[in-house]
C-alpha cells in the first residue's frame, strides 16, 4: 500500500448488515453487531495506511422508519460501541466526530457521542466521522439556516457567501470525499454527503459490509488508483 495513491477522505455506505444475517438464518441484529466489528477493524487499517478522514453512514434519518425493535437495538449498540468498543480505536490515535441531527436521539446516545468526542479530541490520526441520524438534504437545510442567521445578524455580507463558507457550516468542516465505497451491491447514494461527493470516485461492491474486511477495502484503493481524476479538466 505504501506505493499506492491514498485518498485523503473516504466515505463508506455500510450496507448489507441485515441481509448478511438473514442469508445465514440469523436475526438482523447479528448482522449489525458483526458490521460494528468490521468498522473497528477498518478504522485501524485506514489509520495505518495513512487515510486522514473517513465518513461512515451509520444511521440515516430515514432509518427511523424501521421496526422499533431494530432501531432500539441499533441505539443500544451505538451506546455500547461509543462507551466500550471504541476504546480500542482511541488507543490507536483515532479521533471520533459525528454528523447528523440530535433530534430525536435519546439523551443516553447523545451523552455517549459527546463523551467519545471529548476523549478523542486530541488524537492526531484518522478522523472518523460517524454519520448518525444523518441525511444530506437535512445537512444542506441546516447549513442554509445557519448562514441565513449569520447574514440576518450582520455577521456576514452577501458577498461572504461562497463555497468555503458553505463547507465550513456543514455538520463538520472536512475536505471533500475522494473515494465513496458502497457495499452490498446497491448502486445509489441514499442521501449521503451529496455536497461533499461532487468529485468523488465511486466504488460499488456486492460484498456485504460484515465481510468487507481489510483485503476488500484494499481492492477499493487499487481501483481508486486506476482512476484518472481530472476535476473537470482535460
Amino acid at each position: 500500500m505504501n506505493e499506492m495513491k491514498i485518498p485523503t477522505h473516504v466515505g463508506i455506505i455500510m450496507d448489507g448488515n441485515g441481509r448478511w444475517a438473514t442469508e445465514k438464518g440469523r436475526p438482523r441484529t447479528d448482522g449489525h453487531r458483526e458490521g460494528a466489528n468490521t468498522l473497528k477493524e477498518l478504522a485501524i487499517h485506514m489509520n495505518d495506511i495513512g487515510i486522514k478522514y473517513a465518513s461512515v453512514y451509520a444511521f440515516s434519518t430515514e432509518n427511523f422508519k424501521r421496526s422499533k425493535t431494530e432501531v432500539d437495538f441499533l441505539m443500544n449498540l451505538f451506546i455500547e460501541m461509543f462507551t466500550n468498543e471504541f476504546e480500542f480505536i482511541l488507543s490507536n490515535n483515532v479521533r471520533i466526530v459525528f454528523s447528523g441531527r440530535e433530534e430525536p436521539l435519546s439523551k443516553k446516545v447523545l451523552k455517549a457521542m459527546r463523551d467519545i468526542e471529548e476523549k478523542s479530541k486530541d488524537n492526531t490520526g484518522l478522523v472518523l466521522n460517524v454519520c448518525l441520524n444523518y441525511g444530506s438534504r437535512s445537512e444542506i437545510v441546516d447549513m442554509t439556516k445557519k448562514i441565513a442567521s449569520m447574514y440576518k445578524s450582520d455577521e456576514i455580507s452577501l458577498d461572504d457567501i461562497d463555497e468555503e463558507l458553505v463547507r465550513q457550516n456543514l455538520y463538520n468542516d472536512l475536505p471533500d470525499v475522494d473515494l465513496l465505497i458502497r457495499t452490498s451491491g446497491e448502486l445509489r447514494l441514499s442521501n449521503f454527503m451529496l455536497y461533499q461527493l461532487s468529485y468523488a470516485e465511486f466504488y460499488f461492491t456486492r460484498t456485504y459490509f460484515p465481510d468487507f474486511h481489510n483485503d476488500e477495502f484494499d481492492k477499493a484503493i487499487e481501483a481508486f488508483n486506476d482512476r484518472n481524476r481530472r476535476f473537470g479538466g482535460v
